[in-house]
């Protein structure tokens, strides 16, 4: 009996595969995923051509569902999400690690702020490879820096002046106060380049033997929600999004 291989078949992402669902079943789980409808917004040509130019994909959608208010007229808020790519292998330099991710960072910011970005948020870790999942601390929390004066956050505060931009940075920290503390740390960094403070991972997961308690300890600082120019904001980092009380602490 001879039996031809199955069709390799890839998914290009959560929203292609949407596509092939039936209408009615279509908009029932963008429902559960994204809440109410929302509708895509063009994509200008200059960002278009940067993300073509330097690899990387741009979406943007609005919203819908938001119900006006009758004594305040409505104020648009554009909220950006980077997932980026490590530029250069893992076992470069240090430094040079960073200053890719520096360069190639700076290039998605100023992308974000082409669409008209208020607040942009990046992702857990973003100065560092994911390395939790290799069990070595070295070299890896060598990489770890300053919530207040590291050259990450001096990179960003830059930028946040440039593009009057409230930017979020999840970074490896290391807590000089706290006895160099190594700590998952969220940076918020205000439109005009003022640090407004930061908020530590406060679930670590311990799954088997995935533990990245190996790393970096839990944070203390409760569940703060910052006032920025463009209003409130509560972080809630990776694992913690999983206990409903985070949330909640954050809303209250």
């Amino acid at each position: 009996l001879t039996m031809s291989a199955p069709a390799k078949v890839e998914m290009e992402s959560v929203e292609s595969s949407l596509e092939n669902l039936p209408p009615q079943d279509k908009t029932f789980v963008q429902k559960i995923l994204y809440g109410d409808s929302f509708s895509a917004v063009e994509i200008p040509e200059a960002v278009r051509q940067m993300a073509a130019q330097n690899d990387f994909e741009v979406k943007a959608f609005k919203q819908h569902g938001v119900i006006p208010e009758q004594t305040r007229a409505p104020r648009i808020v554009r909220v950006g999400a980077i997932q980026n790519k490590i530029p250069v292998q893992p076992d470069a330099p240090i430094q040079e690690q960073l200053r890719a991710l520096h360069e190639r960072m700076a290039v998605l910011i100023q992308a974000a702020a082409g669409m008209g970005v208020n607040v942009v948020c990046l992702q857990e870790g973003w100065n560092i490879p994911f390395f939790m999942c290799t069990r070595e601390r070295y070299p890896w929390c060598e990489m770890a820096e300053s919530a207040t004066n590291g050259p990450t956050v001096l990179f960003l505060q830059e930028l946040a002046r440039t593009y009057n931009m409230v930017i979020i940075s999840p970074i490896l920290e290391r807590d000089e106060v706290h006895m160099n503390q190594i700590k998952n740390t969220a940076v918020v960094i205000s439109n005009n380049g003022g640090i407004i403070g930061k908020h530590s991972k406060n679930h670590i997961p311990r799954v088997g033997d995935f533990n990245e308690a190996s790393y970096y300890v839990e944070g203390t600082d409760g569940h703060p929600v910052f006032e920025t120019a463009f209003g409130k904001i509560g972080i809630a980092i990776c694992y913690g999004r999983h206990h409903p009380l985070n949330w909640q602490a954050f809303a209250l």
